[in-house]
Parts: structure tokens; sequence; C-alpha cells
């Protein structure tokens, strides 16, 4: 009776222990956000740092940074390379529409990792360029314009000496 007893205790913590044996490591990945004044078509760069057990710089991963729009449900993954910083990788993700994206990091190594949500404005970076280049050059062209009207207009008031 009692080998049998010592069987079963025996068996029950190889059960209990064996799964966090099993577990193997975990990595912690670390992303800043995005800038607060991120607009769609931009391109943010995700700098990722992954730490196994939360402490070595985690390296010969392939991690990728997913961003999924709220609203729509639309998911785009976005490959991160190595950088010449040990655990760091780099991202170049891509916003292509405005509202609210979640973001994840899949460390290719032991989980997903998410981040709270962030807003990504429908207004385009500075404007836009072209119509705001097209002003410019008729500015431009207005002021050269008004230049040779003024000095047609003084040619006109007085002779001009003719060159020998």
């Amino acid at each position: 009776m009692r080998f049998f007893l010592a069987l079963i205790v025996g068996v029950l913590g190889f059960v209990a222990v064996a799964p966090a044996a099993a577990g193997g490591g975990f990595a912690t990945a670390g992303l800043a956000p995005p800038p607060d004044d991120v607009r769609a078509g931009e391109t943010w760069v995700a700098q990722v740092t992954l730490l196994q057990h939360g402490r070595t710089p985690l390296t010969g991963v392939s991690p990728t940074v997913s961003i999924v729009n709220d609203e729509t449900g639309e998911r785009r993954a976005f490959p991160a390379r190595e950088t010449n910083t040990p655990g760091v990788y780099e991202a170049r993700v891509e916003l292509p529409s405005a509202g609210m994206w979640r973001y994840e990091v899949d460390d290719d190594f032991s989980q997903r990792h998410t981040f709270a949500p962030f807003d990504v404005s429908s207004r385009t970076p500075g404007g836009f360029p072209l119509a705001r280049a097209a002003i410019a050059a008729a500015a431009a062209l207005a002021a050269v314009a008004l230049a040779a009207f003024a000095v047609a207009r003084l040619r006109r008031g007085r002779a001009v000496p003719a060159l020998r």
C-alpha cells in the first residue's frame, strides 16, 4: 500500500512540475509608441527591443510588427530586421489610413505582445505639397510679371538713350 501511495504522490509531483519545466523560455518586447502627430500615409520606423527572460538581448529571430484597425479589423504585418545593436530590431510600418490602430509584436520566440491603440490622423503632413508648390510658383510668376510691368512703365515715361 505504501508503494502505491508513493507512486501516486510521485506521479502527481511529476504532473505538477513537468509543465513548468517544459514551459521553456520567454521574451519581453519593448516598443515605443508612434509619434503623437502620426498621419495616414506616413511610415513609422518602429524599434523593437527583445529580451530573453527580460534580461538577455534576443538575437537571431524574425519578429513582426502588426497593426490592426479597430474599426475595420484590417491587419497589416511588417517584418522587423536586426540592427547593429543586439536585441534591437527595426520595422518600417506604413500607416494606410486614419483611425484607431492597435499594434502588436510577434517576437518569433515565445508570444505575441500587444500594446495600446493609437490614433492616426487623416491630415497629410504639411498640408497638400503640390498645392503649396503651385501657390509658390504662382506667387513667383506674379512677382516677375509685376517687376516687368514696372520696368516697362518707367521706360515709357522717359526716353531711353540709344546704345552706340
